[in-house]
């Protein structure tokens, strides 16, 4: 399998959720997303543009994820600057939504939160590339403690609230699976991402283009899980997107997630 291009990244992601209203409430007005189209049961969301981000589809029957078992850990708004995050940080805070952590990866500032399904998200930022330390092929990341007081007081941070800015796009989308060695077989051999980092315990990230990660995969929940229920509220799709790309669909057996492949016009993270 070749590898994917250069500008390959993550395009949409599409949640199943149990109630819209409820999850369009908490993704508009908390998360700062706007809503582009509705039409019926299934929702999508943009950053104040055009990009479709996010595309929320209602099963008000699903069930909750088993905790042992495969499927989405986190999708990662990624924000274009430190300021942003912080606007972010704030709006969390205002509107009393809980963060489940908070991080310095050192490639990366990032808050953790969960939606209104328990469904896990990351909003971060990037440092600049010219500053991530490389280890051989790979980028060294780590997990420091996040100082949200000087993140906060970030200039321009202070700036009122309009929502996420233009410019916000999914950044990378994190799995749990049951196997690293098959999930990475199937990523990487199959898809064409390439391993950036493999000393995290438990846990592997793979890009396209040299990026810090565009997949997270771990083995968290427990090696050797099953995949989640097919009526399960999680991940069901998320797009990988580059210039020259044939539209085709795969899906991941260990985790039922589809994978679909999209041309784009080279905008990427």
């Amino acid at each position: 399998m070749a590898l994917l291009p250069d500008d390959a990244r993550i395009g949409s992601a599409t949640l199943r959720v149990r109630n819209l209203d409820r999850s369009l409430q908490f993704y508009q007005e908390v998360l700062g997303l706007t809503e582009l189209s509705r039409s019926g049961e299934t929702a999508s969301l943009s950053a104040g543009d055009d990009r479709e981000l996010l595309t929320l589809r209602e099963r008000p029957a699903a069930v909750l994820r088993p905790r042992r078992s495969a499927g989405l850990f986190h999708v990662a708004i990624l924000v274009p600057s430190r300021a942003a995050l912080g606007r972010s940080l704030r709006r969390l805070v205002d509107r009393g939504w809980p963060l489940s952590g908070a991080a310095d990866h050192l490639v990366s500032e990032a808050l953790y939160l969960d939606d209104p399904d328990g469904l896990g998200l990351e909003v971060y930022r990037d440092r600049p590339r010219h500053t991530w330390r490389h280890q051989g092929d790979g980028v060294v990341m780590g997990t420091d403690p996040l100082d949200l007081e000087d993140l906060a007081r970030e200039p321009g941070a202070d700036r009122p609230w309009s929502g996420l800015e233009p410019g916000t796009v999914i950044g990378h989308v994190h799995l749990q699976v049951p196997r690293l060695d098959t999930a990475e077989s199937f990523y990487c051999d199959g898809i064409g991402f390439v391993p950036m980092l493999r000393r995290y315990p438990g846990a592997l990230f793979v890009a396209a283009g040299g990026y810090h990660h565009h997949l997270g995969l771990n083995t968290w929940a427990g090696v050797g899980v099953p995949p989640p229920p097919e009526d399960a509220v999680g991940l069901q799709r998320f797009a990988v997107q580059a210039q020259g790309l044939v539209p085709r669909e795969v899906v991941d057996p260990a985790t039922g997630v589809t994978v679909a492949f999209t041309a784009s016009n080279g905008v990427r993270a």
